[in-house]
């Protein structure tokens, strides 16, 4: 199985990684469409990449009265635009903010893994977006203890 891995410790917050989704999910350079977002921190000294995860909880897919979200052949929860109903109950559902609406079309839109090849990752110039083969779902369970570990180390020489 493969999925997206985001390594926030690798983003110098260029923002091509949202151009290249946005242009791959609207065929314009629109940022404001990208399903992928780039957040700052601490100042604008530090950014995170950050999109759908894909979870298995799929709250998203299970909100939707209609049935329009489903699972794709590369294992993407996909809006289907022809179920949808733009009632907004998948965004509502959404924990991590990742499913968004578009007044334009009235439908809901979020990631689909570009069908296998995200154009996010082909255009992050640092690695900070991998498309990984993986044998769990769970890559941030690995970043947190990473992290975690790094920051009890800097306390203790700190004390």
């Amino acid at each position: 199985m493969k999925v997206l891995q985001i390594l926030p410790e690798r983003c110098t917050g260029c923002l091509r990684c949202e151009i290249a989704c946005s242009y791959a999910q609207t065929g314009t350079f629109q940022p404001a469409k990208s399903v992928i977002k780039v957040s700052p921190f601490e100042g604008h000294t530090s950014y995170a990449p950050y999109t759908c995860t894909q979870c298995d909880e799929a709250w998203c897919m299970t909100a939707c009265p209609v049935e329009a979200i489903t699972v794709s052949p590369v294992g993407a929860k996909v809006v289907l635009d022809d179920q949808c109903v733009g009632c907004k109950l998948c965004t509502i559902a959404c924990p991590y903010g990742t499913i968004f609406y578009d007044p334009d079309t009235h439908k809901a839109f979020k990631c689909d893994l570009c069908g296998g090849n995200p154009a996010c990752v082909e255009a992050c110039p640092t690695a900070a977006i991998l498309w990984v083969d993986t044998e769990t779902l769970d890559w941030l369970g690995d970043f947190a203890v990473e992290r975690a570990s790094a920051q009890l180390a800097t306390l203790a020489t700190e004390a």
